[in-house]
């Protein structure tokens, strides 16, 4: 069983790491550099870095910032934020960057997976997921430009193409569990990790340390992404490993 990873995240706007609920009220919670650094040193297996306006501006991620980030930590570090072009990965992961997580240009043009993973490798493309279930329906439907625009994407679906694709992880993030404190969307999660053979990274939900222990027992997930109990140190890296090992979860 290959272990388990503790994947803290920085959502970055302005240059500042921010936290919100549901992707809105967004609040500075501080410096992009020193939590990086703070989170390597504690012991998270990966970071990643979500510049989550760029795309929005229409701009392209914050390029000084990463280099800043890559030079204080020596843990593998995922970026993604307005990246559209092979130009911009490469520009990236010569600031530092580990992998690149695409998402709404992804979305809006699907061959950028294929583009990015043959022009780099399939271990270096993430396809991040923003996703929303409708109450109508009962169906996820994937979102873009930080959850502000509805598609008419679907989450298996889009996830099972993005594999098909090239794409090496998928983060799925549940729009209505952000925030929320009160769990994964462990149902989904289980339905990705079975239909799909690549890496699937649970985001949005960690409250407590049995969020975890569920994310990966009932939702399958190879990974657990989380940014508020961490960044307000609610739940410390180490103390949450120690956790995770004595229920039994093989963890880095």
């Amino acid at each position: 069983m290959l272990a388990k990873r503790i994947i803290p995240c920085l959502d970055i706007k302005d240059g500042m790491t921010v936290k919100g609920v549901r992707f809105l009220d967004l609040r500075s919670v501080g410096d992009p550099v020193e939590l990086a650094q703070a989170y390597a040193e504690q012991g998270a297996d990966e970071l990643v870095f979500l510049d989550i306006t760029a795309s929005h501006e229409g701009r392209k991620t914050l390029i000084d910032l990463v280099r800043r980030i890559a030079r204080h930590i020596n843990i593998p570090f995922t970026v993604g934020g307005g990246i559209s072009t092979l130009q911009d990965a490469d520009a990236l992961l010569n600031a530092g960057a580990d992998k690149i997580s695409l998402n709404s240009a992804a979305v809006r043009n699907p061959r950028l997976i294929d583009d990015m993973s043959r022009g780099f490798g399939s271990q270096f493309v993430v396809v991040a997921i923003d996703a929303k279930k409708e109450v109508n329906t009962g169906e996820w439907t994937v979102t873009v430009n930080g959850g502000r625009i509805f598609t008419e994407k679907k989450l298996f679906t889009w996830a099972t193409e993005a594999q098909e694709r090239g794409a090496g992880e998928i983060l799925f993030t549940s729009m209505d569990h952000d925030g929320v404190k009160e769990g994964f969307a462990n149902e989904e999660l289980a339905i990705l990790s079975e239909s799909l053979s690549i890496p699937i990274i649970a985001s949005g939900g960690a409250g407590k340390m049995e969020h975890f222990r569920d994310a990966f027992i009932e939702g399958k997930a190879d990974a657990a992404l989380a940014a508020s109990v961490f960044h307000f140190n609610e739940i410390p890296i180490p103390v949450l490993k120690d956790y995770l090992r004595t229920e039994g979860i093989v963890i880095r």
